[in-house]
């Protein structure tokens, strides 16, 4: 049976549905609200939470920041090779007649100067003596005479060297020949700070050894400070190329978290992680592709520390 309703019960009617359409359009808005927040917290969560270090543990830790800008990477070939005399520079004297020695006046290691009388002989035929002299200056490395001795023919009565200057001699294997070339930046070391220096490439082989099946480099060393003994055994990083880039770090910056490479940049309360791509690189520097801009300052040494920061808190640590 039909149901009339009057106009009182009409108008209540539609109050009802006027209220429950305003209580799901109020439902509505506040879903949205929320999902908006959590959208916007999700795009402002790309760094870590802010780590904040006193000065004085950055100090104990050796905790470096540096800023961020334009480099070179620079790649080289790692050689070994030795330290040589320079030929040129190697002299053998022969007393010049055939006679008894009276007098040696200088042995190996010393110095001798210009014109300087190394040895005095007694001649066989005039039996007057005359002088050994050398003629450049020079150092004592080989002594085969003394007082007593009777000289002559072939014989060398000293080597004498002048090692003012001296040849680094590096081995050049067959898969990196053409990768070395004339003129190139070759820094040569002995595995000290102090017994190392940058020279150039001056020359290569144009063949290649058969027993050894390497090719010669030569690198010409200053050699007044007496540093690089001829013999030595060195090795060598030759530059073989250079790339710059927009954005270059020091490679020790560099820290591993959840199988991402990040920084830790610096900010006014502290550091954060921040991913980074990484481009070219070598084993002192980096070339970063995107994560880091030229001119934020980033920690460039004792990174693992802030990381070990972060694993801590991460187990449930307490912060520092």
């Amino acid at each position: 049976m039909k149901k009339n309703y009057g106009e009182t019960e009409m108008k209540l009617i539609g109050l009802f549905l006027i209220l429950h359409l305003m209580v799901f359009m109020i439902g509505c808005s506040d879903n949205a609200t929320e999902e908006g927040t959590v959208q916007e917290h999700n795009e402002t969560e790309e760094h870590s939470e802010v780590i904040k270090i006193s000065e004085e543990v950055m100090k104990e830790f050796g905790i470096e920041v540096k800023q961020a800008g334009p480099g070179v990477i620079t790649n080289h070939v790692d050689l070994i090779g030795e330290i040589n005399v320079e030929p040129s520079r190697l002299s053998h004297i022969i007393p010049r007649f055939p006679g008894i020695v009276k007098e040696v006046y200088k042995t190996v290691g010393e110095n001798v100067n210009q014109d300087e009388v190394l040895a005095l002989i007694e001649s066989n035929e005039s039996l007057t003596t005359y002088e050994v002299k050398f003629l450049v200056e020079g150092t004592i490395i080989e002594l085969h005479m003394a007082k007593g001795d009777l000289v002559g023919g072939e014989k060398i009565g000293f080597t004498v060297a002048n090692l003012d200057k001296v040849w680094a001699m590096l081995s050049v294997y067959q898969k990196d020949i053409n990768k070395i070339k004339v003129g190139q930046n070759a820094k040569v070391s002995v595995g000290s700070i102090d017994t190392e220096e940058t020279g150039k490439i001056s020359y290569l082989s144009p063949i290649v050894d058969e027993a050894t099946r390497t090719a010669s480099a030569r690198v010409v060393l200053n050699n007044r400070s007496g540093k690089w003994r001829p013999g030595m055994f060195v090795t060598a990083k030759v530059y073989v190329s250079e790339t710059k880039a927009p954005v270059v770090i020091e490679k020790t910056a560099l820290q591993t978290i959840e199988e991402k490479q990040v920084v830790f940049v610096k900010v006014e309360d502290g550091f954060f992680s921040q991913a980074v791509k990484v481009g070219k690189e070598n084993d002192d520097n980096v070339e970063i592709i995107s994560g880091l801009k030229a001119g934020q300052q980033y920690v460039s040494k004792g990174a693992f520390t802030l990381k070990a920061e972060i694993l801590k808190e991460s187990f449930g640590g307490d912060e520092h």
